[in-house]
């Protein structure tokens, strides 16, 4: 069952950055784009979880799931710092 979940929570955060980036590109509002970016990393690090626990269980990515997600946040926090209009 958690094969299942591990692939849905990866589809939703695709379908996620799919809609805001969409949004930005009709509204150009920044912050649709640095939240899209994000959940793009978040989709990253949800398949490297699902090649983690499914496909190599043997192999240890934890530490570079940990990296994508912080990557993926601190691209948000820029976005919301840094670039507010």
């Amino acid at each position: 069952m958690a094969p299942l979940f591990y692939g849905l929570c990866t589809l939703t955060a695709l379908f996620c950055a799919s809609l805001l980036l969409r949004a930005y590109r009709r509204s150009r509002y920044k912050l649709l784009l640095w939240g899209g970016v994000c959940f793009l990393g978040l989709t990253l690090n949800n398949a490297l979880l699902v090649v983690d626990k499914m496909i190599f269980p043997d192999f240890d990515l934890f530490t570079w799931r940990l990296v994508t997600a912080l990557a993926a946040m601190l691209i948000l926090l820029y976005g919301i710092i840094f670039d507010a209009e």
